[in-house]
């Protein structure tokens, strides 16, 4: 049975390992692990700032957890699958955006009676609405201005892995609400199928929901296909945003992989069926031990956003750094 990447519905801002994951496929020829950065201080430098954003993440974890109990943390408490993205987006027909995100899955031993906790820094529209990893604006290479950001927490509960209940705050105490559905078919050796339903309720867009789909194909071990799709509507929406994407990921080991996809949006309040369309390609790979990833990203849109207005085209790129902790 061939190894399939995992499908992308999952973001890691909810505590869960998430995030786009570009993992290495099984059957790659090289294990080779990556090469350090050469240069002692640099590497230094780099090894410094990693402990020392861990060393926060536990401290954080371990200060909130001491609001539940008095069990201490170091005896079952851990913070792992934590993720510091920095990442500079330019696109013809925008302005240039510079990136901050961070999440990570928090083990809380006074809190795992209640459940788990959920930090981080991102769009709280998408966060709120749920939409998979691949459609944030970050990964449509659409750049966003510091107000469409903002820090958020909350505590959520599992279910036999397949019902998930947040309840959250976002940027000036907002809260929201979430309940998820997740299911997941092995359809055949080569084939796999992702569904999500998650309702959710905010003050802004009231009650809502989103559905969202992913159909995976693994055409070798190094080799996947796949296409996902994501539609939202809530009470206040003037009919359905919705967004899809088809790609196919190549993977040349050590964490190295090639991924070329197309995609389509449609926004809400924009009266355009078919708003955004483009062609993305992306490469990512290790610059420093296995926990230091850079990427670029290179993408040519043909947006339109207006049906007063002729479809335009807007060259995009992107170049990040994401540190594994």
């Amino acid at each position: 049975m061939r190894v399939h990447r995992r499908a992308e519905l999952d973001r890691g801002t909810t505590g869960v390992a998430a995030g786009l994951c570009l993992a290495v496929l099984g059957g790659c020829a090289s294990t080779a692990p990556p090469t350090p950065v050469q240069n002692p201080a640099a590497a230094q430098a780099i090894e410094s700032t990693r402990s020392s954003v861990r060393a926060t993440a536990v401290w954080l974890a371990r200060g909130v957890d001491s609001w539940f109990g008095d069990r201490p943390f170091q005896e079952a408490g851990s913070v792992t699958d934590g993720r510091l993205s920095v990442s500079l987006l330019h696109r013809q027909d925008e302005s240039l955006d510079a990136d901050v995100r961070f999440n990570a899955r928090f083990k809380l031993p006074n809190v795992e009676k209640w459940g788990y906790l959920f930090v981080g820094r991102d769009n709280p529209r998408e966060v709120i609405t749920d939409q998979p990893a691949a459609f944030t604006a970050r990964e449509r290479l659409t750049p966003e201005s510091t107000q469409d950001r903002s820090f958020f927490a909350g505590i959520g509960r599992e279910f036999d892995d397949a019902v998930d209940f947040r309840l959250g705050f976002r940027g000036g105490l907002k809260p929201y609400a979430q309940a998820r559905y997740r299911h997941a078919w092995q359809t055949g050796e080569d084939d796999l199928v992702e569904f999500r339903q998650t309702l959710f309720w905010s003050s802004d867009d009231r009650v809502g929901t989103t559905a969202a789909l992913s159909v995976e194909h693994a055409f070798s071990p190094v080799l996947v296909g796949r296409w996902l799709s994501a539609a939202t509507v809530t009470q206040v929406s003037e009919g359905l945003e919705w967004q899809t994407r088809l790609g196919a990921h190549r993977s040349l080991g050590r964490q190295r992989q090639l991924s070329v996809e197309a995609l389509m949006s449609a926004q809400r309040r924009t009266g355009v069926d078919v708003g955004d369309v483009g062609l993305q390609l992306r490469w990512e790979q290790p610059v420093h031990r296995d926990w230091l990833l850079g990427e670029v990203l290179i993408g040519h849109f043909w947006p339109r956003p207006s049906p007063d207005l002729p479809r335009d085209r807007a060259w995009a790129l992107g170049v990040g750094l994401k540190l594994k902790f």
